[in-house]
C-alpha cells in the first residue's frame, strides 16, 4: 500500500489545506493507500508557527501596503539570496527529518515553501522520492520549486508556459488540472435568473477577512438582493450581522461540510468573494457569476491581474454604485452569455482531474524510497 504525503502550510484553514483535502478525499474513493497531510511548520516548531499565523492575520488586514511589500521581497527575492540560504538550511535538515521518519512514496506540495525545501533536497540527492508540485492560485511565484520537481499541476495554459518556456520545465510535466476542488462541486446546469431578487453569495474567506461590512452597509435592506454571508471563523463578523436582524442578510459561521457547501452554491444566483485561487475556482465549476469587491495584498492582488486578464470575473468598482453594478450584470442576458462562454473555454483547456493523474502516477509504479 501506497503513501503519499501532502505539505500545505499553516494551521489556518487555506486553500493550501482545502487542495489537499480535495485530494485525498478524491483519491480515497479510487486507490487504497496511507494519505496524511502535515503542516511543516507546525512540525519545525509549534510555537513558531501560531507566531507567524497570527502575525499574518495582524498584518494583512492592519496594514496591507507593508505586507504587501514584504510578499513581493520574499516571493520574488533578489537581494535576500545569502540570508535565505542561511535558514533554508536549518528547514531543509528539519523536512529531510520528516520525510525519514514518514517514509512517502510521494510528496504532494500545496504549498510553495515545502516545495523549495524538498527541491533543494532533491537536487543535493539527500531524497529521492517523487514530487507534485499542486498550485492553488492562478500565478506562481520564485519560491516553488522547479528543478526537483517531478510533476507540476497548473491551473491554466499561461503558467504552464511560463514554466516551460521560462523555467525550462519539460513539457510533459506540466499538466494543466485547474485548481483542484472537491468532487461534490460538479459543474451544474444551471438557468440563469434575470430578475431580482437575486440570492448573493458573499463570502470573505474561511477567516472571515476582507471589506464584507462595508459591502453589507450598501446592501442590507435592499429589496433586490438576498445576501446570504459566509463569516468563516470570523466570530466578531457573524456577532455584528446577526445583531442587525435584518430579513435580507444572512449570516453563516464557517462551512465544514463540502456537500453543504455545494447545496449552498447551487442555490446563489451570484457570488462576492475575494479573488482566493480555491473559492474562485469552486465558483467556475459551478458557473456562478463571480463579483470581486476587495483583494487582499499579496496573492490574491497576482490572482486578480489574471482573472480580469481571461474575464473570468467582474470587478466591482467602489468609487460607483455597487446595486447598479451588480444588476448592470445580472438582468444582462447577453453579458451573462459572453461570460458563460468565457468560463466554458477555460474549462475546455484542462487537460484532466488532478487525482485521476496522481493515481497514473501511482500505478505505473513511478515511486521511490528516500
Amino acid at each position: 500500500m501506497k503513501k503519499i504525503l501532502f505539505l500545505p502550510f499553516l494551521n489556518i484553514p487555506t486553500g493550501h489545506h482545502s487542495v489537499a483535502n480535495a485530494l485525498i478525499s478524491s483519491l480515497r474513493k479510487r486507490i487504497q493507500g496511507e494519505f496524511r497531510s502535515i503542516d511543516f511548520l507546525s512540525y519545525f516548531s509549534p510555537q513558531l508557527e501560531k507566531v507567524v499565523t497570527n502575525l499574518y492575520l495582524n498584518w494583512i488586514s492592519y496594514s496591507p501596503k507593508t505586507y504587501n511589500w514584504a510578499y513581493d521581497c520574499f516571493a520574488y527575492p533578489s537581494s535576500s539570496a545569502k540570508y535565505r540560504q542561511v535558514h533554508e538550511s536549518l528547514f531543509q535538515t528539519k523536512m529531510q527529518q520528516l520525510l525519514l521518519e514518514e517514509q512517502p512514496d510521494l510528496i504532494v506540495c500545496t504549498q510553495a515553501y515545502p516545495s523549495l525545501l524538498i527541491s533543494s533536497l532533491k537536487v543535493q540527492g539527500k531524497i529521492h522520492t517523487p514530487v507534485i508540485n499542486v498550485y492553488t492560485d492562478f500565478f506562481i511565484n520564485n519560491i516553488w520549486g522547479r528543478s526537483g520537481v517531478d510533476y507540476h499541476f497548473v491551473a491554466d495554459t499561461p503558467l504552464k508556459n511560463e514554466l516551460v518556456e521560462k523555467d525550462g520545465v519539460p513539457n510533459h510535466q506540466v499538466l494543466i488540472t485547474g485548481i483542484p476542488v472537491d468532487e461534490w462541486l460538479v459543474p451544474t446546469t444551471r438557468q440563469q435568473k434575470l430578475s431580482p431578487p437575486y440570492h448573493i453569495l458573499i463570502a470573505g474567506g474561511n477567516n472571515g477577512l476582507g471589506d464584507v461590512n462595508e459591502l453589507l452597509q450598501v446592501l442590507k435592506n435592499s429589496p433586490d438582493f438576498y445576501c446570504t454571508v459566509l463569516c468563516g471563523n470570523n466570530k466578531r463578523l457573524f456577532k455584528e450581522i446577526r445583531s442587525w436582524q435584518i430579513k435580507n442578510i444572512y449570516p453563516r459561521s464557517y462551512i465544514s461540510s463540502k456537500k453543504e457547501m455545494a447545496l449552498l452554491y447551487n442555490q446563489v444566483d451570484a457570488i462576492v468573494t475575494k479573488p482566493g485561487g480555491v473559492t474562485i475556482s469552486e465558483a467556475l465549476w459551478k458557473k456562478i457569476p463571480i463579483f470581486v469587491y476587495s483583494t487582499l495584498p499579496g496573492q490574491e492582488q497576482f490572482n486578480m491581474q489574471y482573472l480580469t486578464t481571461q474575464g473570468l470575473v467582474y470587478p466591482i468598482n467602489r468609487e460607483r454604485p455597487v446595486r447598479e453594478q451588480l444588476l448592470g450584470i445580472l438582468n444582462d442576458n447577453i453579458k451573462h452569455a459572453n461570460w458563460r462562454k468565457r468560463v466554458d473555454s477555460y474549462h475546455d483547456r484542462l487537460d484532466r482531474s488532478a487525482s485521476d493523474k496522481i493515481v497514473e502516477i501511482i500505478n505505473q509504479n513511478q515511486v521511490g524510497v528516500i
